[in-house]
């Protein structure tokens, strides 16, 4: 029988720890959870995590300082959750690269997903044991020769190779491909990617469009995301669905 991923919830709120951390279990992972930053050292040195949901305000210090720590240490996945709606909150993970962000008040089904999403891009989950009880189709989308599996969360290069997103930039890349070919300001991106970044940022945007546009730049190609000076962006690749 194979062994469920280990998570670490660090999260000072008690009511939302116990809350999240029935969630995940019931989802099928084993939990571990911290209420302060000195307790996520003590429960890393002692057990094996497959990845860290990390609050950002904590007591004694920031989420911020704790990922960079842990990111010199150690390259578990990282999903930031938070309650603090800044720009500059939400440009630094982003820039940070955590590999996702999700915002309070989130649904706990949402984050038992992307929890699986950053696992099986990691190569953490086995997808034929999946933990989240959901039902997948076969949503495959093409462009230029890449593709990607709405389902599974996944992006493959020309060559085959599965390239790493996070889940704000598969949210954007979604946005991208719904709407091919059509020129769409920041706003509308912003509201069309699930509010993953905020609501009215244009350097989050901005940022999150810069690192997908390096990671569709694989292989030489030219990226298929073009900026319309003055009004946003464009995804100016044909787009086909299987």
């Amino acid at each position: 029988m194979t062994t469920p991923p280990t998570i670490l919830l660090v999260e000072d709120d008690g009511a939302l720890r116990t809350l999240t951390a029935r969630a995940l279990r019931q989802s099928g992972f084993n939990v571990l959870t911290a209420a302060t930053g000195a307790e996520m050292w003590v429960t890393l040195r002692e057990a094996t995590v497959s990845l860290v949901v990390l609050d950002i305000m904590l007591p004694g210090t920031s989420g911020f300082d704790l990922f960079r720590r842990l990111r010199r240490e150690s390259d578990v996945p990282i999903i930031f959750v938070s309650a603090r709606g800044s720009e500059e909150d939400r440009v630094l993970g982003l820039e940070l690269g955590a590999d996702d962000y999700l915002a309070k008040p989130f649904s706990t089904r949402e984050l038992a997903a992307r929890v699986s999403a950053v696992l099986r891009r990691g190569g953490g989950l086995d997808s034929a044991s999946e933990p989240v009880a959901e039902a997948r189709g076969q949503d495959m989308i093409h462009f230029d020769n890449w593709q990607v599996s709405m389902a599974r969360r996944e992006l493959r290069s020309p060559s085959g190779a599965i390239v790493d997103l996070t889940g704000a930039e598969f949210d954007l890349l979604s946005t991208f491909l719904g709407y091919p070919q059509r020129v769409l300001g920041r706003e509308r991106l912003m509201e069309l990617s699930r509010s993953r970044i905020g609501d009215s940022s244009d350097r989050s945007i901005d940022v999150l469009v810069s690192r997908l546009r390096r990671k569709l730049q694989a292989e030489d190609s030219e990226s298929p995301i073009v900026t319309v000076r003055g009004v946003g962006y464009m995804f100016k690749a044909e787009v086909t669905r299987a």
